[in-house]
């Protein structure tokens, strides 16, 4: 696994800052996963080793986005809704592209009671009938067995359609409790590659619960608030957090080294 350099975050805390604290989607989640590395990040300024781009995901991404936004333009539903018997079709609505900017705008609410102002940038959003919004992400992968329900998915993933869900219910839209997961997967069964890689999609309903969001964001603040460093995470495996655990081993090593010197 190749790492990039750790980059010190641009965007800290500052406990007598009267301005509100941005915090990304990702932010909440990663408090939600350890708490020490969100306090390393948004208070001291310390990010993670960031993961290498998926470029490949991302070319994926914006071609889905290109294919929607053709049904979007003409008000018509997509094979694949077809196929799963959803009825519904991506909203047209100007402030998609806004929404989908997570850099710039995103979808974003401020928090008053504890001046955070929370936002996230979404891949695409469509409407039932019935006028409620439907929250969807596209994820794409190359797998031998990739998910096919709600409950194969990552809690991760889990997490980031819930809080989309809170964010967009907090600017006064309806929304319907279930998101869905467009998860396109890579087939790498293919007799040769010949200049082109198939995928398979699927559609994934995922009904859950944003109830657990605004409690974070007030954990959150908490957290900001204190001097007090906390305790390491759980890994995905339930061990101890993989970041903290480097930190911690290779400060122990350096501090040996260090007084090795000294003496």
């Amino acid at each position: 696994m190749v790492f990039s350099h750790c980059n010190m975050a641009t965007n800290t805390f500052n406990p007598s800052s009267n301005e509100p604290f941005k915090v990304s989607r990702s932010k909440i989640d990663l408090f939600s996963e350890c708490q020490r590395c969100a306090y390393l990040d948004m208070r001291l300024g310390v990010k993670r080793p960031s993961m290498p781009a998926f470029t490949l995901n991302n070319a994926v991404d914006e071609l889905l986005k290109r294919e929607f936004d053709i049904h979007r333009a003409n008000a018509s539903q997509h094979p694949l809704l077809e196929r799963y018997g959803l009825d519904a079709v991506p909203l047209a609505d100007k402030r998609m592209d806004e929404w989908r900017d997570a850099l710039r705008r995103g979808i974003s609410y401020l928090h008053t009671p504890t001046n955070i102002l929370v936002r996230g940038g979404i891949d695409d959003v469509w409407v039932n009938p019935a006028g409620e919004l439907i929250i969807v992400d596209y994820k794409a992968t190359s797998k031998k067995e990739g998910p096919s329900s709600e409950d194969d998915l990552y809690d991760s993933y889990k997490r980031q359609m819930e809080i989309y869900q809170w964010l967009f219910r907090k600017n006064n839209f309806a929304v319907s409790p279930t998101g869905y997961f467009v998860y396109v997967n890579g087939n790498s069964d293919a007799k040769a590659f010949d200049g082109h890689l198939e995928f398979d999609a699927k559609l994934i309903p995922y009904t859950g619960s944003d109830t657990w969001v605004e409690p974070a964001v007030y954990d959150l603040k908490k957290m900001l608030m204190s001097e007090e460093i906390p305790p390491i995470g759980k890994a995905f495996g339930g061990g101890p957090c993989d970041y903290c655990t480097y930190r911690e081993n290779a400060g122990k090593k350096l501090l040996e080294l260090h007084r090795k010197v000294k003496e």
